[in-house]
């Protein structure tokens, strides 16, 4: 562990999902597209696949314009057949879909029967990617979309349901306050980067030596199963 990666405001968070990430990736085979890839960031844990990045086709900070994607795609229909894919990897992306329901659906179309959606989404977070920030799903809210769209849980998941909770959010109001209407400056970086350290260190001790509390977490973490037509 770095004191460069513990000076990230984001360390906890991105460490967690890293982690959740690379275990699902180590079980993934055949073909993995990743929608919604920004950088494409997981790349490397999906090398043992064949894996795409796939972005919307706009020139947003947030979208294409991240310079990670292999594939762009107009945010509506994928340009892939049907039942070609083996699996989806959708990361921090379904809060920013106004219409989960149809972005659901579309992804299950490219999925073979049996293929795997592994989906990462906030639970508790601030409001980020403004104006195109939408929803916060429990996990009984992702069950239910994964009903009603032709998927079966078959694990559900969550980080830093613990006391590091309340570190990385702690780092997160600061990193907004800092960077309030788009300032980056060295002195904003320097102090982030001071307060990050120990209060990264204080959220992994803290996780240790406090009691869990799994209804009070910050990412869902769900892998979910593409039906056959007849029991969707």
């Amino acid at each position: 562990m770095s004191i460069t990666s513990l000076a990230d405001p984001f360390f906890l968070a991105h460490r967690a999902l890293h982690a959740e990430i690379s275990r699902m990736a180590r079980s993934a085979v055949g073909t993995v597209i990743d929608v919604g890839c920004g950088t494409a960031p997981y790349r490397a844990l999906f090398a043992h696949t064949r894996y795409v990045g796939i972005e919307v086709a706009s020139g947003s900070e947030f979208g294409s314009a991240k310079g990670g994607a292999d594939v762009l795609y107009d945010g509506q229909r994928l340009p892939l057949a049907d039942g070609s894919v083996d699996n989806v990897l959708c990361n921090q992306v379904l809060e920013h879909v106004f219409e989960p329901t149809a972005f659901l659906s579309e992804l299950r179309r490219v999925l073979r029967p049996g293929g795997r959606l592994m989906v990462t989404v906030p639970f508790v977070w601030d409001e980020h990617e403004q104006p195109y920030d939408f929803a916060r799903y429990s996990s009984f809210g992702l069950r239910h979309l994964a009903a009603r769209c032709g998927f079966e849980v078959a694990e559900a998941r969550r980080t830093l349901g613990d006391a590091s909770l309340f570190a990385q959010l702690w780092l997160a109001y600061w990193f907004k306050v800092v960077h309030r209407g788009g300032r980056h400056s060295l002195a904003g970086k320097v102090f982030l980067a001071a307060i990050s350290v120990p209060v990264n260190v204080a959220g992994l001790v803290l996780a240790k030596l406090l009691p869990a509390s799994p209804d009070l977490y910050l990412d869902n973490v769900v892998t979910m199963i593409r039906l056959p037509e007849e029991l969707a």
